[in-house]
């Protein structure tokens, strides 16, 4: 659905994936002129950044650094907007020509919705709210969250019961049950592709008890109970509701592993979960907070001071590899994980365990090109033809990458990339060099 007020077919630039390596690529072309047309799959613009609570190290309020760039995003006049759409068959014809088709999936909800929610309150269907990181239950119709952008419902029609309420209800008149995908092709001169990454998934690892055991949860759900936005009006244990006094952190869940595909570092997780462990026992001062760790990399500007400034603040940092998770009958959990410094093996009881889970590749990139595909590394993201010289080229003349989907990054880091992404698309607008 597009939040556009202007409607075309032709741009200068696609920029596919709306989170903020996208906005910012976007904004900063559209800022010289260049006509964008920004395409992101998810119901709103924002990214996975715009559900943080805070950013490290600075701890500053990941949603009053995300929310401008958001509403920035959305009124300039140079950027059309669509959600919940995707891209398929980019086929490039010559140079500074592509075509592409543009998918606008069905809402159900049209652009006259005011976002008041009285259509929530009457729907009688309650699923689980993926925006939540299924913590709880939202309603058939929804709006996806409280700073979505566009704030606009829709309606999950595969659990919809059609029985009609929200369309009898809603004060704008704006439920359309008849809505279907449209297709059109568009016309664009470059390409960048910022589509992000996927985080993992804790069920590939059986052992550490994820979905077997609900006091077992991933760091985006303790994420999401940290947030001004949370669930809860606490931090919870999910099985029976209680506040925790013991919580680990098991850090490279899904990272630095090659038995599940993964062997590389994810970057991000030692210090988001340092910088939650921080916010954690602000939240509970009483509650103790261990962290597993193989190493700490505390990498960039700032991260080591943040990090000693944890141990500071009593969180207990163990050098072992935890290598299994048990559930007692009051649903507290044994880590039982392998001393590095000692070289035995040993067990511990917390009452809740955080997995940090790390970066995936989001390779949605890899099907929406027709004939040309673009190259992916070893490790299944884009791959930079000359990270020296071009940081952002792919092996297609004229399309870019932008953010994690180059690998890897931190959020200024993925801003950085942004920049140069928009800035190698302006100078290949320009007939610079190819």
């Amino acid at each position: 659905m597009s939040i556009s007020m202007a409607q075309s077919n032709e741009y200068d630039v696609l920029v596919i994936g709306g989170g903020i390596a996208g906005e910012e690529a976007a904004l900063n072309l559209a800022n010289i002129g260049y006509k964008i047309i920004l395409v992101e799959k998810d119901l709103s613009i924002g990214g996975k950044m715009i559900h943080l609570s805070k950013v490290f190290p600075t701890l500053d309020c990941g949603a009053c650094i995300t929310t401008p760039k958001v509403s920035e995003t959305a009124r300039h006049p140079n950027i059309s907007i669509f959600t919940y759409s995707e891209v398929k068959d980019i086929e490039k014809h010559s140079e500074n020509d592509f075509s592409a088709t543009l998918v606008e999936k069905p809402r159900y909800v049209t652009n006259d919705c005011t976002g008041c929610q009285i259509c929530e309150e009457k729907c009688p269907v309650v699923v689980e709210d993926q925006y939540q990181w299924d913590l709880v239950g939202r309603k058939a119709i929804y709006v996806p969250f409280s700073i979505a952008n566009p704030r606009i419902a829709a309606i999950d029609i595969e659990n919809c019961s059609l029985c009609g309420l929200c369309e009898k209800v809603c004060p704008a008149n704006a439920i359309d049950f008849a809505m279907v995908e449209k297709k059109s092709t568009i016309k664009i001169k470059s390409v960048i592709i910022a589509t992000g990454f996927e985080l993992f998934d804790p069920l590939n690892i059986p052992r550490y008890g994820y979905g077997k055991f609900k006091n077992v949860v991933t760091s985006m759900q303790m994420e999401r109970q940290l947030v001004p936005t949370r669930p809860f009006n606490n931090v919870l244990r999910p099985k029976d509701g209680k506040m925790p006094d013991n919580i680990a952190y098991v850090l490279c869940t899904g990272s630095r592993d090659e038995t599940i595909g993964n062997p590389i570092c994810s970057q991000v997780c030692c210090m988001y979960s340092v910088k939650q462990a921080q916010l954690l026992m602000g939240a509970l001062p009483m509650a103790d907070v261990t962290i597993y760790y193989i190493h700490v990399r505390a990498f960039g500007k700032g991260f080591c001071e943040f990090f000693q400034q944890g141990k500071g603040m009593g969180i207990e940092f163990i050098k072992g590899k935890a290598g299994l998770i048990k559930e007692k009958e009051n649903g507290n959990l044994i880590v039982r994980y392998e001393d590095i410094q000692e070289g035995i093996v040993k067990e511990a009881e917390h009452d809740l365990v955080v997995l940090s889970v790390g970066i995936l590749p989001n390779t949605d990139f890899s099907s929406m090109f027709k004939n040309t595909k673009v190259k992916q590394d070893d490790f299944n993201y884009v791959n930079k033809e000359d990270e020296l010289c071009c940081p952002s080229k792919t092996n297609i003349d004229g399309v870019f990458v932008a953010g994690t989907s180059t690998g890897p990054l931190d959020i200024p880091d993925s801003i950085l990339s942004a920049g140069a992404a928009s800035a190698e698309a302006a100078g290949y607008l320009k007939g610079g060099a190819k």
